[in-house]
């Protein structure tokens, strides 16, 4: 295919949504994407040094701006100069969303509190990103994601019994509050849209989404006494579920959530002795006997080599699926047919791969309007739509 064309005409759903993004890194970014992408008119206010996403780079690239930068017009500001604070209440004067993740109380000092934004702008829909929230004895902590991953308690379930608790290897937890993000902010829109409110407040922190996605570890807990512990790639929940090593020494993972397909993984196995035996009648049963389960089916797959074993199973409806890599990912037909990676039109290298606009809707699509921006690139552009000339202002360093 060739490659997307960015189309600064295009329209999308959000159209005429003014976004402020004030944020740095990764769970701002994420947000103002989603929006973004769907027509939002995403201005990132840059300080002269630039968002350090910008700096997040491979062999000297900037990937991850040009990915999560995109369909957005940078602006650089130094807010320390009154100038270019007077330049962004005039944005602020258009604007329908304000994101910020600075520590809770700076945007206070910076004379930017919530309070005299919606005394200038009544219907602004203030997003304030944090790691622990605005409230709370953690409030005024640093709270990069790396920190609540370890405190969601995701961490402690991440890895093997024998070893360390482990990390993901990407900003999981502000990927996940990003997307929680977009939602209240859409939310708030609807809200505003339908006249049940004005502008609001959405007090988004990393720990609460991130400790949302263990689901109702705190009611197990409560009614059982008992806490989950590491298991590695198994589950304290459904079992068959694993990865499995095969023959050739590749890797395969499986589950078999419903009774079905657990049932069916044992006849494919050449075990239906399993399915007659008490000990793995139920979900729950096998959960108690997982090891017993995990040796049977793996002994299996060792005996196969991966494609065999993968065309095996699946011509018997069972729920397996390789362990890929991204060069395998980019170059799998589905992935290709999906477009769930496209190549997009790029200055520097003719064409660039991304993950595709997501998710899909039949009737108002994302669009791709503009490449990610240079650093100020559209500062006089977005300016002047607000009467000021931005050689007025000082954006050097104070």
């Amino acid at each position: 295919m060739p490659p997307r064309h960015f189309n600064p005409a295009a329209t999308g759903p959000l159209t005429n949504i003014r976004v402020l993004d004030l944020s740095r890194l990764m769970a701002g970014n994420m947000l103002s994407l989603q929006l973004a992408d769907f027509g939002a008119d995403v201005i990132k206010i840059e300080p002269p040094v630039g968002d350090p996403l910008r700096d997040w780079k491979d062999d000297g690239h900037s990937l991850f701006w040009k990915t999560y930068g995109r369909n957005k017009r940078s602006v650089v500001l130094n807010l320390r100069d009154k100038p270019a604070m007077d330049a962004l209440w005039a944005l602020i004067d258009t604007a329908d969303v304000f994101i910020e993740n600075y520590r809770p109380g700076t945007l206070e000092q910076m004379g930017l509190a919530p309070e005299k934004l919606h005394a200038r702008n009544p219907n602004l829909i203030i997003v304030r990103i944090s790691g622990f929230g605005q409230t709370g004895p953690y409030a005024h902590l640093p709270g990069f994601g790396t920190i609540v991953e370890g405190m969601s308690g995701f961490a402690y379930r991440t890895g093997f019994p024998d070893r360390e608790p482990v990390l993901p290897p990407l900003a999981l937890a502000d990927m996940i509050a990003g997307i929680y993000g977009s939602s209240a902010t859409l939310t708030a829109l609807f809200a505003r849209e339908r006249g049940l409110s004005k502008g609001q407040v959405i007090d988004l922190s990393l720990l609460e989404p991130m400790f949302s996605v263990l689901g109702p570890e705190a009611a197990i807990f409560k009614t059982t006494g008992k806490i989950k512990e590491r298991v590695g790639s198994a589950s304290n929940t459904a079992s068959p579920r694993n990865v499995y090593k095969c023959r050739d020494g590749k890797y395969l993972a499986l589950s078999g959530s419903t009774p079905q397909v657990a049932r069916r993984i044992f006849e494919i196995i050449g075990r239906s002795d399993m399915n007659a035996d008490p000990r793995f009648a139920t979900n729950s049963d096998r959960v108690k006997n997982r090891p017993l389960v995990d040796a049977a089916i793996g002994a299996w797959f060792g005996e196969h080599d991966h494609d065999e074993a993968l065309s095996i199973m699946r011509e018997a409806g069972a729920t397996v699926g390789p362990i890929y890599n991204i060069a395998d990912a980019v170059a799998d037909e589905h992935f290709v047919e999906r477009e769930i990676v496209v190549d997009v039109e790029d200055a520097q290298f003719g064409a660039l791969p991304m993950h595709n606009i997501v998710p899909r809707l039949s009737e108002t699509p994302g669009t791709w309007r503009r490449p990610a921006p240079s650093l100020g690139e559209h500062t006089a552009e977005v300016l002047a739509e607000v009467g000021i000339d931005a050689q007025t202002l000082q954006t050097e360093p104070a």
